[in-house]
């Protein structure tokens, strides 16, 4: 059985958000579900823990006599859809992702096993290689290529579709996200160009895939050398996959420089060869997804606890407005 509290509670940058952890009832029934579905396992809790809690999830490590530790994350209404995905991905594409021990969707509830280092780590502790950040996007692009016609039953299991002829709807409905008005003018002023690039990504013939939308050192696993584990879906859509490589190359390219940009484009893209595309069109198609890419991002911030209200909504709103103001840079290669 846990203890009575956790060792220790982190809100991060949000202290004041208000999440269903505060709810008695509510832990009451989580952590009596958590203890079920691991009983079920021939599993037993310790009773040390951690809560992290954020306005996009409630996150529980849990310490499993005689193994390692064990993972509760609470999702809110609209990603919701993040365990039933993790669950289909588990059976279309294993060794890729983790396997949860147990998933309620109806409550977006995922019980997960540990999944060893996080990249984030491994990059803080050792010396890593260009060829190891190639490694995670030819992996990345290997499952993603794989999932292309799963598109449809992924879009089903609740994961929003955003292909690319709808992304000027979708920034249509961040009209209202908090930005200084000179901003706000730029991005209406951009909305022509936009429809250009989405007809132009369309016609390139590359099919609609899961997009993580948010695969930063921190949402990846790396246990060993040349292997690499993708977690926290909460962000994902049906979308232009190469959507995705965006943020990873961002990370990259803060430890190794700009200059890293082309061979993990090229490495990203060799599994998307073939099929009568060439590899001037494919790196066309990279760029414009970059681009376009800070759309579904940016509307990912809105996937928040409905009583994460006040400061916490506010500083959400402000980092998914910032993320939009991407759509007005270059893209770097």
């Amino acid at each position: 059985m846990l203890s009575d509290a956790p060792e220790t509670v982190d809100r991060g940058r949000y202290p004041d958000t208000v999440t269903p952890w505060e709810d008695p009832a509510w832990r009451t029934e989580a952590v009596g579900w958590i203890e079920a579905r691991l009983a079920a396992r021939g599993l037993r809790l310790t009773g040390r823990w951690r809560v992290r809690l954020r306005p996009w999830s409630v996150l529980l490590r849990l310490c499993v006599a005689g193994g390692d530790a064990v993972w509760f994350k609470a999702n809110p209404p609209a990603s919701a859809f993040e365990g039933a995905l993790t669950a289909a991905l588990a059976r279309w594409v294993p060794g890729h992702v983790l396997e949860p021990l147990a998933v309620d969707p109806g409550r977006g509830w995922t019980l997960l096993p540990d999944g060893g280092p996080l990249f984030r780590e491994v990059l803080a502790r050792e010396t890593v290689t260009p060829g190891a950040w190639e490694d995670l996007l030819r992996q990345y692009a290997v499952m993603q290529h794989a999932l292309t016609p799963r598109a449809g039953e992924i879009a089903r299991l609740g994961v929003p579709a955003v292909p690319t002829g709808a992304l000027p709807g979708a920034l249509d409905r961040l009209d209202e996200t908090p930005l200084p008005p000179r901003d706000r003018t730029a991005l209406r002023d951009l909305r022509p160009r936009l429809l250009d690039w989405c007809a132009e990504l369309a016609d390139l013939g590359v099919p609609d895939s899961l997009d993580h939308a948010d695969l930063h050192d921190g949402q990846l696993f790396h246990p060993g050398p040349g292997r690499f584990t993708f977690f926290d879906w909460g962000d994902a859509v049906v979308a232009h996959p190469f959507a995705s490589l965006a943020v990873p190359a961002r990370r990259a390219a803060e430890h190794h420089g700009r200059r890293i940009l082309p061979r993990l484009r090229d490495a990203y893209l060799e599994p998307w060869t073939g099929a009568g595309r060439t590899p001037a069109r494919l790196r066309r198609a990279v760029r414009l997804a970059w681009r376009l890419s800070a759309v579904n991002r940016a509307a990912a911030y809105g996937r928040i606890f409905p009583t994460a209200a006040g400061d916490a909504a506010a500083a959400t709103a402000a980092a998914g407005a910032h993320c939009l103001l991407e759509l007005l840079d270059e893209p770097p290669l």
